[in-house]
């Protein structure tokens, strides 16, 4: 979705409140939004395909499949015809987002600790796997790691060990811990999310509807 600034009447005035002006519409082409409302029987929200869309790219069996392809263009998104896949598809979706927007409930119960007492600087990163312990320095480091999550990565970036060497030779603060354990708890559970999207995934291509060309 995009959205539109204008005023009624009126010269939208640099540096005025952008509230005032604010309206909402989405970008989604009138072809897409008829093909899956004569589909579906009604017509998805904006926001649902957004989610939808979020998951399909979040899947592991859409990456390898269309490696090749997404190395050298846009990422074309294929819809499923039936509509309870597509709004299976859209919670998982919409739950990524919250994750990744740090908005999730998950949130409440990190699964990461932080542990040891001394001055809470990062200077030497380890990750020991039998102990599921990240370690900032000889006596301090995170618990409740598995390898899966220490060394999931987003595009090039290894996230977990990237981050810290970010703040290396720094004390990290009481927040930045805090915040540490909520990129534990994200990279545990959107993992989770994918396993779940990849066991719907094929069921979109089995009875696919076209494809839509995100650019």
């Amino acid at each position: 979705m995009k959205e539109k600034h204008r005023s009624v009447g009126v010269t939208m005035m640099l540096f005025e409140p952008r509230a005032t002006y604010t309206t909402r519409s989405t970008n989604l082409s009138k072809t897409l939004l008829h093909s899956l409302t004569q589909s579906y029987n009604k017509t998805p929200t904006p926001e649902s395909i957004f989610y939808y869309i979020y998951a399909v790219l979040y899947s592991n069996s859409y990456r390898k499949k269309y490696e090749e392809f997404l190395k050298i263009d846009f990422p074309r998104i294929p819809f499923a015809k039936d509509l309870e896949v597509f709004n299976k598809l859209a919670e998982s979706g919409k739950e990524l987002i919250d994750l990744h927007l740090m908005k999730s409930k998950e949130f409440l119960n990190p699964i990461a600790k932080f542990q040891g007492e001394k001055d809470n600087k990062v200077e030497k990163i380890k990750f020991v796997e039998e102990d599921r312990r990240v370690y900032i320095n000889e006596i301090q480091f995170f618990e409740g790691i598995d390898k899966d999550i220490w060394d999931y990565r987003i595009g090039s970036y290894q996230v977990l060990d990237k981050w810290l060497k970010d703040r290396k030779e720094r004390r990290l603060s009481l927040e930045e811990i805090k915040h540490y354990c909520k990129i534990v708890t994200a990279i545990k559970k959107t993992i989770e999310l994918q396993e779940t999207i990849d066991q719907i995934y094929p069921d979109v291509e089995k009875d696919l509807m076209d494809f839509l060309t995100s650019k």
